[in-house]
């Protein structure tokens, strides 16, 4: 093979190029491309940075969830205690409040039942004193009559 001119001046051109490119050219390519493999890095552990915070959300968001429904379920309860306690109470008002008009009742029909054997009494007393008049056929006066009443009253 024959070397002539051409292919050496190819050759010390080639090798200025190569030179020329590692000098110049290179260092800013290398320099972008690991800058971008940097970015690529960052934004891949961010990434999972990202990933790892959602499930660490979702986690504590599921924990929430389930204390909520915890306390909710607490709450029904006691709210459910109350109102059995509240119906409980408001029974035993009820029977009380029963009772006592139950005991007026009692009063009130022990007073009305005196009340009408003492209008008996005075009308059997005056009954039997007009009896007696009309079997002694006289006349007792008022404040003899009244003294029989009086004491058939209290033996009645």
């Amino acid at each position: 093979m024959n070397f002539n001119a051409t292919f050496i001046g190819q050759l010390i051109a080639f090798a200025v190029f190569v030179v020329f490119c590692m000098k110049y050219v290179w260092p800013p390519l290398m320099a972008a491309i690991e800058e971008r493999q940097k970015k690529i890095a960052d934004g891949l552990e961010a990434s999972e940075r990202a990933e790892k915070d959602l499930e660490l959300a979702q986690a504590k968001a599921t924990e929430q969830m389930k204390d909520a429904k915890a306390q909710a379920a607490e709450i029904i309860e006691q709210a459910k205690k109350r109102a059995n306690q509240l119906v409980d109470e408001e029974t035993q008002k009820g029977h009380a409040e029963r009772e006592k008009i139950i005991a007026s009742g009692y009063t009130e029909i022990e007073a009305e039942r005196n009340r009408a054997k003492e209008d008996l009494r005075k009308q059997v007393s005056a009954l039997a004193v007009a009896g007696a008049q009309q079997i002694l056929q006289r006349e007792i006066d008022a404040n003899a009559q009244n003294d029989i009443v009086e004491k058939l009253v209290a033996e009645l």
